[in-house]
């Protein structure tokens, strides 16, 4: 085998339709794009998601529930993950700040603590908002808890 014995497989290549070459080709004229028109027209995009003056689906379609635009989310912390992080980054304090340098939340993110699991380390807790039972479960553990807002 040889570079100029290469060859395409036989049927997988065909001549190219030839547009706009005389009304006596067939295909002349309008070039197949019928008359007029945006479609027959040069540089036609159609729009994403048009439907030619029909009512658009995102339209049609009923819109179902609530979507509370005041709705604060939160990056949920429990008691039990906590003694993994101290451990695992070496916390004195549980802050946004400690958080964030060590990629945990991005810089807007918002942080509660709640209390599912058990808290054994003694840390203190500067963060935006924690349930009455984690309050108690970091009091009891010795650590302080001061809320930022």
């Amino acid at each position: 085998m040889k570079l100029h014995n290469l060859q395409p497989a036989a049927g997988s290549t065909h001549k190219e339709k030839r547009l706009g070459r005389g009304e006596a080709s067939g295909k002349g004229g309008t070039s197949t794009k019928g008359n007029k028109g945006g479609q027959s027209r040069a540089g036609y995009k159609s729009k994403m998601a048009h439907e030619g003056g029909q009512m658009p689906i995102q339209r049609r379609v009923p819109k179902r529930g609530f979507k509370n635009n005041n709705r604060i989310e939160f990056v949920v912390f429990n008691l039990g993950q906590i003694d993994q992080l101290v451990e695992k980054y070496g916390f004195t304090e549980f802050s946004l700040e400690n958080l964030y340098i060590n990629g945990l939340i991005s810089r807007t993110d918002k942080v509660k603590i709640l209390a599912n699991g058990e808290l054994k380390a003694n840390v203190s807790f500067k963060v935006n908002a924690i349930s009455e039972k984690a309050k108690t479960a970091i009091e009891t553990a010795g650590g302080s808890v001061e809320i930022i807002k």
